[in-house]
């Protein structure tokens, strides 16, 4: 994966808008996506997918489309489904396995799955699965509660004091996911004490995603108050 993400950086460096399939978000290192002349994106329809599209493209490009779709496939009338059962109606599709990220259960009986390119369009085409009428619909390319920048102060750049302001718990709460493993900075498994700077993604189980953002300034106690895009 090292030498394919130095190769996309290059390319994108060249001028092109490159972008994978999904791939694990764990794989990914973000260490070596650090280039003044490139941007990216890492997108897979959830706060907190495993599976992963990495776009890239040149700064001088302000924004790109993810092109991450999320839909909701919901059964008709017949026996309930779990998560399980669906998985297996769907890969009876032969959709491609790169072009297919996570798939979710609802509440209600639904289903949402991540999907790229041809794969998104044979899904949202779609009107029976496993001999049953479905319904489907695009809700977007990040499902859950959506996404809201904050700007917080905090005493330090340490994960667990970023953590915590930017997802609203207390430090303690927070310190047990840690603790856990259940927090994951860059896709690695966080300690308490890593800073977190510019770039960095921070991801915590059952509460969603920290995108640093910037530093804002410090203020005259010697706290800084940073710009946070979180994602629930």
């Amino acid at each position: 994966m090292k030498s394919k993400l130095s190769a996309l950086v290059a390319q994108a460096r060249g001028g092109r808008v490159v972008r994978t399939p999904f791939v694990d978000g764990d794989d990914i290192d973000r260490r070596l996506l650090q280039d003044d002349d490139v941007r990216f994106v890492i997108a897979g329809g959830f706060p907190d997918a495993r599976r992963v599209v990495l776009t890239l493209h040149p700064a001088h490009i302000p924004e790109v489309d993810s092109g991450v779709t999320v839909l909701r496939v919901t059964p008709g009338p017949g026996p309930a489904w779990d998560l399980q059962d669906f998985t297996v109606h769907l890969r009876r599709l032969e959709l491609p396995e790169d072009a297919v990220g996570d798939v979710r259960e609802e509440r209600g009986g639904a289903f949402l799955v991540a999907a790229t390119g041809k794969a998104a369009s044979a899904l949202e085409a779609l009107t029976e699965l496993g001999g049953r009428e479905v319904e489907v619909e695009e809700v977007g390319e990040t499902a859950g509660r959506g996404s809201k920048t904050r700007e917080v102060v905090v005493p330090s750049m340490r994960v667990d004091v970023v953590g915590a302001k930017g997802f609203g718990v207390s430090r303690a709460y927070f310190q047990q996911g840690i603790d856990g493993g259940k927090v994951r900075l860059n896709g690695a498994p966080a300690r308490a004490s890593s800073d977190i700077k510019e770039g960095d993604s921070l991801s915590a189980e059952g509460l969603g995603r920290i995108d640093f953002k910037r530093v804002v300034n410090e203020t005259r106690r010697g706290n800084f108050k940073v710009e946070l895009e979180v994602h629930r």
